[in-house]
Parts: C-alpha cells; sequence; structure tokens
C-alpha cells in the first residue's frame, strides 16, 4: 500500500498553494491542469522551444521539463502574474504597442524571456536581446517586431514603422 504524500507547496505569481501531485510531476503540468494559469504552453516538452518559460526566482526557466520538487521555497511567476489588461507590465505593453504576434504560441516565451533579461541587465544592447531570445522559438516569423518589442520594453528608441 503506498502512503499518501503531503501536498507541495509552491508560490506562484505572489499566492502560496498547495498542489496534490508527485514531486516529479514537471512544473507546467501543474500550472496547467491544476492552478489553471495557461501563459505557458506546452510546445515540445524537453525544455527547447520556450513556449513553457516562466520565471523562477527572476530567472527564465523552461516549465515543461522542471519537477515541482525543485520549485518549492522559490518564487514562481507566469504570464498570468506579470501584470493584467488594466495594468500591462512594461515588457507587456512593448509587444502590444509593436503588435510583436502572429499567432501568439510563442509569445509567453518571449515575454517571459524578455522580463527576465531585464531584471538582469535592465539596458540591455539590440545583440544581448537577439542572444536572450534565441533559443525561444516563432514559426510564425514575427522575429522583427520581438526584437522590437524587447528594445522599447529596454527602454531603446524605436522608429515609428508608419
Amino acid at each position: 500500500m503506498r502512503t499518501p504524500q503531503p501536498p507541495i507547496r509552491l508560490t506562484v505569481n505572489g499566492k502560496v498553494r498547495d498542489v496534490d501531485a508527485s514531486p516529479d510531476t514537471a512544473l507546467l503540468y501543474v500550472l496547467r491542469n491544476d492552478l489553471e494559469l495557461n501563459g505557458p504552453k506546452y510546445g515540445c516538452g524537453l525544455g527547447e522551444c520556450g513556449a513553457c518559460t516562466v520565471l523562477i526566482g527572476g530567472v527564465a526557466a523552461r516549465s515543461c521539463v522542471i519537477p515541482i520538487s525543485g520549485c518549492t521555497g522559490r518564487d514562481i511567476l507566469t504570464l498570468e502574474g506579470l501584470g493584467s489588461r488594466e495594468h500591462c507590465d512594461p515588457v507587456q505593453q512593448a509587444f502590444i504597442e509593436e503588435q510583436a504576434a502572429q499567432c501568439g504560441y510563442c509569445l509567453n516565451g518571449m515575454i517571459m524571456s524578455t522580463k527576465a533579461l531585464l531584471l538582469s541587465n535592465p539596458h540591455p544592447s539590440e545583440a544581448e536581446i537577439i542572444e536572450a531570445l534565441k533559443y525561444n522559438l516563432c514559426r510564425c516569423g514575427a522575429h522583427v517586431e520581438i526584437i522590437r518589442a524587447a528594445m522599447r520594453a529596454a527602454g531603446h528608441a524605436v522608429e515609428s514603422r508608419v
């Protein structure tokens, strides 16, 4: 007979949540299925595409390959915790202003990776932005707009596209 495990306590978007799941369950599944946070997307399931990116302790992390046991006692931030429709985070606002999405599937990873970059380096160069985002895949070809949005979020002047 298997002994029931105690719930695992996670801090997600500033709220403490107890989760009844196996310690080796991928964080992505808990976020989407148990906590109903759908910002992080399931993409490749291998930690390579970036669609599932969240911030853990302010650092970009691929939630599809991180077991929840490694997240206890750490602050997890998802796209939903970044801002709201009424009060967008500056990164979200920059992506809106630059219309930096087509299908939107990569958007979570692009925004969260940009946020992580700006937390560690508030004034990155364009080359540093490109480097930080190069492992986030976008199949629609919105890279130009995404880079422009990240540049805007970093405080760089971005020429009008009109």
